[in-house]
C-alpha cells in the first residue's frame, strides 16, 4: 500500500468521529431527499398497479331507463371501448337499515373486479359478498345472514355472507358516497348474484379503454384522453337516448294509443251527428286533457337521461390523488432545503479538515510528492465519505420511507405496494454529495498547495480579536466578566464558523417547525372552515321547492335542534379572464340577516363583515384566485339548469374548503332574471352522536320529503383523515431534522475545539478549571444556539408558508398555522442537543494533552 494511501486510512481511523459525521450528514440529507421525493411516485404507482390489476373502468354511465345489449354496442362504437352492463341500485338492509350500494355479481364480467380479503365469491343464489368495511367497522362476519328491507325488491331478502372484499371503485374505506335511501350516506357495498336483483335491465354501464390501462391515472395526459373519449361517448349516446325513449314509450303506453284512437273516433261521430269541429273538441275536452296528462306522465317516466362519471368522481379517488400531489409538493421543498443545509455543513467540515492538515500537506510537498498525488489523497477521503453516505442514504430512503407511507395508506386503502428505484434521484444526490465533499476538498487543497512547504508546516497565524458592537454599549459591557467578554469577542473572531453554526441551528429548528406546521395547517383548514366560516351542522336538500314544512316539523321535534334558515342552493360554473371553475356552490339566502347566524362572510382584505348587496355577487377566496379576479371585476355564471348571467364581484370572502358564490335574492333576480327557489335548509344543531345523526337523516329522507342530508362533521372528518395520513411523514421529518441538527452542532463544536486546541491548552495551563475551559467554548455555542433558534422560527414559518402554497389544491386553502407545541419541541430539542454536546465537549477537554498541543511546529 502506498504511503499516501496508508496515511488516508490512518487519517480516517484517527478522526473516525469526523468521518462518520460527514457520512451521517450526507446520508441524512440523501435519505430525506430521495425518500420523500420517491413517496409521491410510489403512491401513484401503487394505485395504478391496483386499478390495473382489478381492471377499474375509465368511465361509468348510469341511465334512468336502464341498459340493453344495444347500449353496449353503442358504447363500443367509440374506438377501443369495451363496455359491460351491470345491475346496480341503492337499497337498505341490515339491523339498522343501512344504505347499501348493491351490485349484481356476474362471473363473466372483467371490469371492476373484487379483491377478496376473506372467503369466496358468490357460488349460488343465496350467497352475498360484503365490503370489507362491513366486517371492519360494522362487525359482520362470515356465515352470518344479511337481510335486506322489503323496499329493496329483491328475489330473496336474506343471504349468507361468504366473503369480504375490496373494490377498485371504492379506494378509500372512509368514504362510500351518497344515496337516495336510508340516511343518505352509503355505509358499504355488496354483491349478490345478478339474477337476484329483480331488474329488467342493467342500470350501470362500465366502459374501459385498453390504451389507457398503461397510462398514469393521475396524469394530465390521462385526464385529457378520458375527456376526449367521454365527449365521443356522449355523441353516440345522444341519438341513442331518443331511440331508447321512443321504444319504451311504445311499450309502456299502448293503452294510451288505443284510448287516443277511441277519442278520435268519438270526435268524428259527433261531427257526423251534426256538431261542428269546435263544438266536438269542446265536448271531449275533459277526456282529452286527462289523456294528455297521462301521456306526458308516461313520456317523463320513459325519458332516457344519463349520468356520467370518471375515476375522479369515484368516492375517495380525487382525494387520494390530491394527497399524493401534496406529498410531492412537500417533497419539492422540504427535503431540498434539508439537503442544502446538510451540504453546506459538509462543505464546511471538509474545508476545515483540509485546512487542519496544512502541516501534513507541507511535509508531503517537502518529500517530493506531486500536487496531484497529495490532492488525490484528500479527494479520495472526501469521495469515500460522500459515496458511502449517498449509497446508504439513497437505498435506505428509496426503499424505507415510501414503504412506510404505503403501509399507513394500506390501513384504509387497498393497495398493491409498488416502489421503484428512482435512479434519477440517486444521480442528483450523488452529484450534490460530490460537489459538497470532493468539490470542497478540491477547492481548499488547490489553495493550500499554492503555498510553499515551509509556510504550510507552520500553523496559520490566529485571527486577532476585534472590538465588537457590544463593547460600545458601555453600561452592559462593564458588567460582563473577563470570560464572558472573551467568548463574545471570539464569536465574531471566527465569523464563518459563527455563520455555519447559526445556519445549522436555524435550519434544524426551521425544519422541525415546518414538520409541525404542515400537520397543523392541513388540520386547520377543516377547523377554520367548520368552526369559523360554516356555523351550521347540517344541510338538508328538499325534494320540492318551498315544500319544507314536514322537514321543519321533524327538525323541531328533534332534541338537538337549535335553528334553521332557508336558502336556494344550486351548482354551476363561473368564468372570468379566460379561466373557469366548475362545481361552484351557489347560495342565495332567503334572509340576508339570518344567514349571518349560519355562515360567516368576512373580507379577505380587512376582516370586515360582508353584506350581500342588491347587485353583484360574493366569491370565495380560492375561486377568486383561480379566476384571477378582484373586487369590481365581472364574472359569468352558468347553473346546471342552464341559467346564465353576468355579475360584478362586490367582495371576496374568506373560505378554506370548496368554492362558493353568494348572492342576495335581489342580486339573483338581476343575474338570472328569475326568483331563486328555496330548496335547502341550513340547520344548526347541538352536539350529536353518529347514531343520532344517522337517525335524523333517515327520518328526514323517509318522512320529511327531502332528497338527503349532509353533515359538516363528515366533511370535517375527511379533512382530519387527510391530515392524519401525513402524521407519520411529518414525524419522520421531525426525527430526521432533529438528528441532522444534533450532528451539525456536534460536528461544528468538534471543528471549533480542533481549531483552537492550542488556545484552550494555553488557558488550561494558565490555571483555568475544567468547567471554565468548557464554558470558554460552550458559552459561544449557547449564544449561537439561541440566535439560531430565534432565526429558525422565521425560517420555519417561511418554509411552511411556501410548502402550503405548493401543496394547496383546487378546493382547499391551507392557512399558515403552527401551534405552540411545535415551537416548544423545536426549542427544547435544540437546547437538549446543546447540553449533550456540552457534556461530550467537557469530557474531551478534560483529557486534553496540553504538552502535545503546545509543542512548537518549528
Amino acid at each position: 500500500m502506498k504511503p499516501l494511501t496508508k496515511y488516508m486510512w490512518r487519517n480516517i481511523r484517527g478522526s473516525l468521529g469526523r468521518f462518520i459525521a460527514i457520512v451521517l450528514i450526507i446520508m441524512l440529507g440523501v435519505i430525506t431527499f430521495v425518500g420523500v421525493k420517491a413517496t409521491g411516485p410510489a403512491l401513484n404507482d401503487s394505485l395504478n398497479k391496483t386499478v390495473k390489476d382489478l381492471h377499474l373502468s375509465d368511465v361509468q354511465l348510469m341511465s334512468s331507463t336502464g341498459f340493453t345489449k344495444q347500449d353496449v354496442k353503442t358504447a363500443e362504437k367509440v374506438a377501443g371501448a369495451q363496455a359491460e352492463a351491470v345491475k346496480f341500485k341503492y337499497v337498505t338492509g341490515g339491523a339498522d337499515s343501512y344504505a347499501v350500494a348493491l351490485y349484481g355479481y356476474n362471473a363473466a364480467n372483467q371490469q371492476n373486479q373484487l379483491a377478496l380479503r376473506t372467503g369466496h365469491l358468490p357460488k349460488n343464489r343465496h350467497q352475498i359478498v360484503l365490503d370489507y368495511r362491513a366486517q371492519e367497522k360494522y362487525g359482520y362476519h362470515l356465515g352470518q345472514h344479511f337481510t335486506f328491507d322489503r323496499s329493496a325488491k329483491l328475489r330473496h331478502r336474506t343471504y349468507t355472507i361468504v366473503g369480504f372484499a375490496d373494490s377498485p371503485s371504492y379506494i378509500d374505506s372512509s368514504v362510500r358516497g351518497s344515496a337516495n335511501v336510508g340516511d343518505g350516506t352509503v355505509k358499504f357495498f355488496a354483491y349478490i348474484p345478478a339474477s337476484q336483483m329483480n331488474l329488467a335491465t342493467a342500470t350501470l354501464l362500465n366502459v374501459s379503454f385498453q390504451k389507457l390501462q398503461h397510462t398514469d391515472t393521475f396524469s394530465d395526459q390521462y385526464d385529457r384522453a378520458v375527456d376526449r373519449r367521454v365527449a365521443q361517448l356522449k355523441t353516440v349516446f345522444k341519438a341513442r337516448a331518443k331511440t331508447r325513449s321512443t321504444a319504451l314509450l311504445k311499450q309502456a303506453a299502448p293503452q294510451l294509443a288505443t284510448q287516443q284512437q277511441q277519442l278520435d273516433q268519438a270526435r268524428q261521430q259527433l261531427v257526423a251527428s251534426g256538431l261542428s269541429t269546435a263544438q266536438a273538441k269542446q265536448q271531449l275536452q275533459p277526456q282529452q286533457a286527462q289523456l294528455n296528462a297521462a301521456l306526458q306522465k308516461a313520456q317523463r317516466a320513459v325519458k332516457t337521461t344519463y349520468t356520467w362519471q370518471t375515476r375522479d368522481d369515484l368516492p375517495g379517488f380525487a382525494a387520494y390523488g390530491e394527497s399524493s400531489d401534496r406529498i410531492a409538493a412537500i417533497a419539492n421543498v422540504f427535503p431540498v432545503f434539508f439537503f442544502l443545509v446538510a451540504a453546506l455543513i459538509t462543505f464546511t467540515t471538509i474545508t476545515r479538515m483540509v485546512e487542519e492538515a496544512r502541516a501534513q500537506i507541507g511535509t508531503f510537498k517537502a518529500l517530493g510528492y506531486s500536487k496531484t498525488a497529495i490532492a488525490r489523497n484528500y479527494l479520495n477521503y472526501a469521495f469515500l465519505a460522500g459515496m458511502i453516505g449517498t449509497v446508504i442514504g439513497a437505498f435506505v430512503g428509496n426503499l424505507s420511507l415510501p414503504r412506510l407511507v404505503l403501509s399507513l395508506y394500506r390501513s384504509y386503502i387497498p393497495l398493491t405496494a409498488v416502489v421503484h428505484l428512482q435512479w434519477g434521484l440517486f444521480g442528483i444526490s450523488l452529484l450534490v454529495a460530490m460537489l459538497t465533499t470532493v468539490g470542497a476538498a478540491l477547492l481548499v487543497v488547490r489553495r493550500e498547495l499554492e503555498e510553499k512547504p515551509a509556510e504550510l508546516m507552520r500553523p496559520r497565524s490566529p485571527k486577532s480579536a476585534k472590538r465588537v458592537l457590544l463593547e460600545k454599549i458601555t453600561p452592559l459591557w462593564r458588567r460582563l466578566n473577563f470570560n464572558q467578554k472573551v467568548s463574545y469577542r471570539n464569536m465574531f473572531r471566527y465569523k464563518s464558523r459563527m455563520l455555519m453554526t447559526i445556519i445549522g441551528i436555524a435550519g434544524g429548528t426551521g425544519l422541525i417547525l415546518t414538520g409541525y406546521g404542515i400537520q397543523n395547517s392541513i388540520g386547520a383548514s377543516g377547523t377554520k372552515q367548520y368552526g369559523e366560516v360554516v356555523k351550521y351542522q347540517a344541510l338538508v336538500r328538499l325534494a320540492h321547492d318551498d315544500q319544507d314544512h314536514q322537514a321543519v316539523k321533524i327538525l323541531q321535534n328533534n332534541a338537538q335542534y337549535r335553528r334553521h334558515t332557508q336558502i336556494s342552493a344550486n351548482v354551476g360554473d363561473v368564468r372570468s379572464h379566460g379561466h373557469k371553475v366548475d362545481d361552484v356552490n351557489i347560495f342565495v339566502p332567503s334572509s340576508t340577516k339570518q344567514i349571518k347566524q349560519f355562515i360567516r362572510l368576512r373580507s379577505t382584505e380587512n376582516q370586515h363583515a360582508i353584506q350581500l348587496k342588491q347587485h353583484g355577487v360574493v366569491l370565495s377566496e380560492k375561486m377568486a384566485q383561480k379566476l384571477n379576479v378582484q373586487v369590481g371585476d365581472s364574472v359569468k355564471v352558468t347553473t346546471t339548469d342552464h341559467d346564465h348571467g353576468t355579475a360584478k364581484v362586490t367582495a371576496i370572502t374568506q373560505n378554506y374548503v370548496g368554492d362558493y358564490l353568494y348572492a342576495s335574492p335581489a342580486a339573483y333576480r338581476h343575474l338570472f332574471g328569475q326568483t331563486a327557489a328555496n330548496n335547502t335548509l341550513l340547520v344548526s344543531l347541538k352536539h350529536q352522536t353518529q347514531h343520532q345523526r344517522d337517525q335524523l337523516a333517515h327520518r328526514l329522507l323517509k318522512d320529511g320529503d327531502t332528497q338527503g342530508t349532509s353533515y359538516t362533521s363528515d366533511q370535517r372528518q375527511t379533512i382530519t383523515t387527510m391530515s392524519g395520513s401525513l402524521d407519520t411523514v411529518v414525524l419522520i421529518f421531525i426525527l430526521l431534522s432533529g438528528v441532522l441538527s444534533f450532528v451539525v452542532l456536534y460536528n461544528l463544536t468538534n471543528i471549533n475545539v480542533s481549531e483552537r486546541i492550542r488556545e484552550l491548552s494555553t488557558i488550561k495551563v494558565l490555571g483555568f478549571y475544567d468547567r471554565e475551559v468548557t464554558m470558554y467554548i460552550v458559552r459561544e455555542n449557547i449564544m449561537l444556539t439561541l440566535i439560531g433558534i430565534v432565526l429558525g422560527y422565521g425560517v420555519g414559518n417561511l418554509l411552511t408558508a411556501y410548502i402550503l402554497h405548493q401543496a394547496a389544491t383546487d378546493q382547499v386553502i391551507f392557512p399558515l398555522t403552527i401551534y405552540w407545541p411545535g415551537y416548544v419541541v423545536a426549542t427544547l430539542l435544540m437546547v437538549a442537543f446543546t447540553v449533550i454536546v456540552m457534556g461530550v465537549t467537557h469530557r474531551r477537554l478534560k483529557r486534553v494533552d496540553m504538552v502535545s498541543a503546545l509543542k512548537s511546529n518549528e
